[in-house]
């Protein structure tokens, strides 16, 4: 993607959604409207959309920790059954694994030069890295 003279992107990874939605609300609130917020996921696609629940309505094994909460529980056995496998289920074994950097929640930007490195300061100061 090729964005127009006078635009810039940025992209930061987050330790947590609330942090990364704090960041979100900041720049909404300086008038970035073009924000969004998406976990990564090594599986490439996330079965729960409801990034910062703490109860994540789980009915799953995973759905605390791999936001799998949705899950089908009649086509997807197979696949329920080797995500419940998955060492990032057993917080003490896997401290960070399987995220690129440890910062599962990213956070992507779309401004004016003007505004770019305004919203970068708003970022680092939320845990963004950049």
């Amino acid at each position: 993607m090729t964005l127009p003279r006078g635009m810039r992107s940025l992209l930061a990874y987050f330790p947590s959604s609330t942090r990364a939605e704090a960041a979100v609300q900041e720049l909404k609130g300086m008038g970035i409207n073009d924000v969004s917020l998406d976990r990564v996921s090594r599986y490439g696609v996330t079965t729960d959309a409801a990034l910062n629940n703490p109860v994540n309505n789980a009915e799953t094994a995973t759905g605390l920790t791999m936001f799998s909460a949705h899950t089908s529980r009649l086509t997807d056995t197979d696949a329920r059954v080797l995500t419940a496998a998955d060492p990032s289920n057993y917080a003490m074994a896997a401290d960070n694994y399987g995220t690129a950097g440890g910062k599962a929640f990213l956070v992507t930007v779309v401004t004016t030069d003007k505004l770019g490195e305004q919203a970068a300061r708003v970022l680092k100061k939320h845990g963004g890295s950049l």
